[in-house]
């Protein structure tokens, strides 16, 4: 019997279901890439990396396309390709704004990525605002924030919120909760609707890093009475350079433009009068237009394919995965609040005896598969899982995980892939 059909034997007995239909998904650019591995041959490309960077999907490639033969600046020129191109771009800004559910009144601010969305808010923060963050966080939303009230891993979702109820009760004055949707290390979904309750009945305001979330999950910013909501193009197979920071128009209708230059001012004199609307003051200069269009696209894109059956075929090719590693001794798969939390597609294990180096860097050479290892910039909370201290690992990278993440694209065949090549390497 071979190791795949082992792999697939083992799965269907522990799952006790028939793997259903493919749902028919949009296609990705670079579906039929092959990539050499060792002895010189070609193998199809297994890219499991998607929670790094998704591959872009062919609806955006095809409007960015659609776009280029009239791009121009925008909004203030008068001709025509000036003029249509102003048109794509504030219609991304509607398209985007409608994907996460917005207020009426919410401004989008188009931004280059996650962590330009979250140190722009930081910027914006009223004089004297708390930022209360838990260690948990990806860097973009757990740097931007000088002296912030960091909040240890939680150690179930309920301590979670009471952490933010005890530390946002303590803080006189403004104050800012900020806390991710869907881990970029574990995957697992967080409490939001409930801290955004909580946040709120201490006159706090809540910003969530969406970044892992809206490739995977529909958002809705107003549903879930959410103040800010931040997230990046590149992750949500449009990968072109622009994000968004999505929210409460007023603290960045007085905060100090975040760049200074053309497009934020009304005019220029002995002094300086800035826009009062909060998505121009903060868009200076030429914006990433094509960006823009992309992430829009993609936007389209998902939400004509239902969000139903984009959950149903992720739901199906993770739990074959965490099944499959499951039964591979010596992986360990890791989780902050255990193996049945609710999960997008991501999943982050270590293997005995190795690296995380040496796992992908064998992922890659023998089996033509993308994976990505490290601590994801993650550093406190990848140390917190795999019991390092302050400084444990990060000059040697003993504590670091390898992760491998799915979307649209990723395939059955690329799933059982990996796990007959992780049972090879632990086996080794």
């Amino acid at each position: 019997m071979s190791a795949l059909t082992f792999v697939q034997q083992a799965v269907t007995r522990i799952s006790g279901e028939p793997e259903p239909a493919p749902v028919r998904l949009p296609a990705v650019v670079g579906a039929d890439l092959e990539v050499p591995v060792k002895g010189g041959r070609l193998v199809p490309y297994a890219n499991l990396d998607y929670a790094a960077s998704a591959p872009c999907l062919e609806p955006v490639n095809a409007a960015v396309a659609a776009a280029l033969p009239a791009y121009s600046s925008v909004h203030r020129g008068a001709g025509y390709a000036s003029q249509l191109t102003t048109a794509r771009y504030e219609q991304a800004r509607h398209t985007v704004r409608a994907f996460v559910g917005a207020r009426p009144g919410d401004a989008l601010v188009f931004v280059r990525n996650t962590t330009d969305a979250m140190n722009l808010l930081a910027r914006s923060l009223p004089q004297g605002t708390t930022v209360v963050v838990f260690e948990t966080e990806h860097h973009a939303s757990l740097l931007p924030w000088p002296d912030a009230v960091r909040l240890a891993p939680p150690a179930f979702p309920g301590e979670a919120l009471r952490a933010a109820d005890e530390a946002l009760a303590a803080i006189e004055g403004p104050a800012l909760l900020v806390v991710t949707a869907a881990s970029n290390v574990t995957g697992e979904l967080w409490p939001v609707a409930g801290l955004a309750h909580i946040a709120h009945r201490h006159g706090a305001r809540i910003a969530v890093d969406a970044a892992q979330l809206v490739p995977h999950r529909g958002l809705n910013l107003a549903a879930l009475d959410l103040d800010y909501v931040a997230f990046s193009g590149h992750k949500l197979y449009a990968p072109f350079g622009a994000g968004v920071l999505v929210g409460r128009p007023d603290w960045l209708a007085d905060a100090d433009p975040y760049l200074r230059g053309g497009g934020a001012v009304r005019s220029v004199g002995e002094t300086t009068e800035w826009s009062d609307d909060p998505e121009t003051r903060h868009e200076a200069g030429t914006p990433n237009v094509l960006g823009a269009i992309a992430l829009a696209a993609a936007c389209d894109a998902l939400t004509a394919t239902g969000w139903a059956a984009l959950v149903r075929e992720e739901e199906r090719l993770l739990a074959r995965l965490r099944a499959g590693l499951a039964t591979i001794p010596g992986v360990r798969e890791l989780s902050l609040w255990g193996k049945d939390h609710p999960r997008v597609g991501i999943v982050s294990f270590v293997v005995e005896g190795r690296t995380a180096r040496e796992v992908a860097e064998a992922l890659s050479g023998d089996w033509g598969i993308g994976v990505r290892d490290g601590k994801f910039c993650a550093h406190p909370f990848v140390r917190h899982l795999l019991g390092g201290g302050q400084d444990g690992g990060c000059a040697d990278g003993t504590v670091s995980a390898v992760r491998a993440s799915i979307g649209i694209g990723t395939t059955t065949e690329h799933v059982d892939r990996l796990v007959e090549a992780l049972r090879e390497i632990a086996a080794a």
